[in-house]
């Protein structure tokens, strides 16, 4: 049995954090005069006394690594359990919200998918609202990231928890993890405090520019109005094409960009891939629209690019209703977002690289087929996809159209129409947040989902940001055996 002192400590810490983080909304609905910030002081209080009380209960005078098991335990712990404290705010006040919708709210906000169950947001406390973007923020590079914070700090090696969250440096740019870290956080606050200012120039006010901002960076959708991005200019919508596209791709490459090599950056396969699969979607997009529902040049471009930017990169804002304009965009949108943006990024889905991978593993057999004798093996790139790489794609692959058949039959049974059931279930898993079907249509938000398909919404939203087999695995009888 491994000893779990080490991740009930980090686990402690990032409570703690998460905590103290609740006095930026308490503040804000404070300075308004609004009676809420009671609300969340006492929800800081709560997660904090709670944070510390673990944190110092577990403390060690041991700075050895984690090992393997202690990291995927502590993903799961993070993913699983944090939700429980973000979700308190939403319990204790405004919106007064039953455990089922506020954890679900905060698993969506931590997981970057960005459905929502609250209506009218419009009339909810600044607080609550700058809650959820701060949520979305936070979990756009994974809590993941914000553990790597502690873990240099203890001592504790966090290359294995990179490792546990599928995080791939993509050629170890920087050899220490809190290098890695600390440079990440720069771009990320970087894109976030540039995406804001782009906001407030094109019309925004400043709250929803920093609110917008944090969602749109997180690729999380979670935002101010209950009407999304309807109602703001073209410009502002243009430039959420922008910081969307570019949240969907490897951030390590922005920490190489800054250190002025724009070699990795160009030559990198993936992002070549990103944009020209999403410039052939939008293309036929826009054919579809001009001939079957043409609403002129420059507002059916406009409103094509930014929806479609919005799911393939599983931000999850909208402008228009997708439904609305035919079997063939519908069709078009579900597959654009079963791809994904990039690995390393904030976005989900099955991502860039897993489609590569695959359709190399395809090509190398086909190829295979036509020279038997010759020994063909896949490659990406200049880079050889290693037998381990290649049998936990297959894993994943499988696993991922499993579980969204699975859990979109599930919700099916609870009552939900199969349209609404499959779209939702694959805006959960694929973290798109993009809501579609009759269920969704009348509100905008998942409140007409039964608590049995919420709960399940979650499930697959918390599967698809861990990345299945990281929480899986921890329920595995082997895992536990030493």
């Amino acid at each position: 049995m491994s000893d779990i002192r080490p991740v009930l400590h980090l686990f402690g810490l990032i409570v703690t954090a998460l905590g103290t983080a609740m006095l930026v909304p308490a503040a804000l609905d404070f300075s308004d005069l609004n009676p809420n910030w009671q609300d969340f002081l006492e929800a800081a209080f709560e997660t904090a006394l709670i944070g510390g009380a673990l944190a110092l209960a577990t403390r060690t005078k041991s700075a050895s690594g984690l090992t393997t098991r202690q990291a995927y335990l502590l993903t799961a712990a993070i993913w699983l359990g944090l939700p429980i404290f973000a979700a308190l705010p939403f319990i204790e006040g405004a919106p007064h919200a039953t455990w089922t919708n506020a954890y679900f709210e905060a698993a969506s906000g931590i997981t970057t998918t960005g459905y929502t169950v609250f209506e009218h947001l419009d009339t909810l406390p600044r607080g609550v609202v700058l809650w959820r973007g701060m949520l979305n923020w936070f979990g756009g590079l994974g809590i993941a990231f914000v553990a790597m914070i502690f873990l240099p700090v203890l001592r504790i090696g966090g290359m294995r928890y990179f490792q546990a969250e599928g995080f791939d440096t993509l050629g170890k740019v920087m050899p220490r993890a809190h290098n890695i870290a600390r440079s990440l956080l720069w771009v990320y606050v970087s894109l976030t405090l540039a995406c804001a200012i782009s906001y407030t120039a094109t019309g925004m006010t400043s709250f929803d520019a920093i609110c917008y901002a944090m969602a749109t960076i997180a690729t999380g959708g979670f935002g101010t109005h209950d009407s999304s991005f309807a109602n703001f200019s073209p410009g502002s919508q243009y430039a959420g094409v922008v910081f969307m596209l570019g949240s969907a791709l490897p951030f390590i490459r922005y920490v190489q960009l800054g250190r002025g090599d724009l070699r990795p950056f160009w030559d990198d396969p993936q992002i070549h891939a990103f944009f020209r699969w999403f410039g052939l979607a939008l293309a036929a997009l826009l054919i579809w629209l001009y001939t079957h529902a043409p609403d002129g040049i420059e507002p059916t471009f406009r409103s094509a690019a930014f929806n479609l930017s919005s799911i393939m990169t599983g931000t999850g804002f909208g402008t228009a209703n997708v439904s609305n304009w035919g079997s063939f965009a519908m069709v078009l949108a579900y597959w654009v977002g079963l791809i994904g943006g990039c690995t390393g990024s904030s976005s989900g889905a099955l991502s860039v690289f897993r489609w590569q991978a695959l359709g190399a593993v395809i090509r190398a057999a086909v190829r295979r087929l036509q020279m038997p004798h010759r020994v063909l093996q896949p490659r990406l790139g200049e880079r050889l996809l290693e037998e381990d790489i290649l049998s936990s794609l297959i894993l994943y692959f499988t696993g991922y159209i499993l579980t969204l058949g699975l859990i979109s039959v599930g919700i099916s049974m609870t009552g939900a129409d199969f349209v609404s059931a499959i779209f939702a279930t694959w805006g959960a898993l694929g973290n798109i947040g993009y809501g579609v079907g009759p269920l969704t249509d009348r509100t905008g938000t998942m409140i007409d989902f039964s608590d049995t398909a919420t709960w399940l919404l979650t499930l697959a939203m918390l599967l698809g940001r861990i990345g299945m087999l990281a929480i899986l695995v921890v329920f595995l009888p082997r895992f536990w055996r030493a």
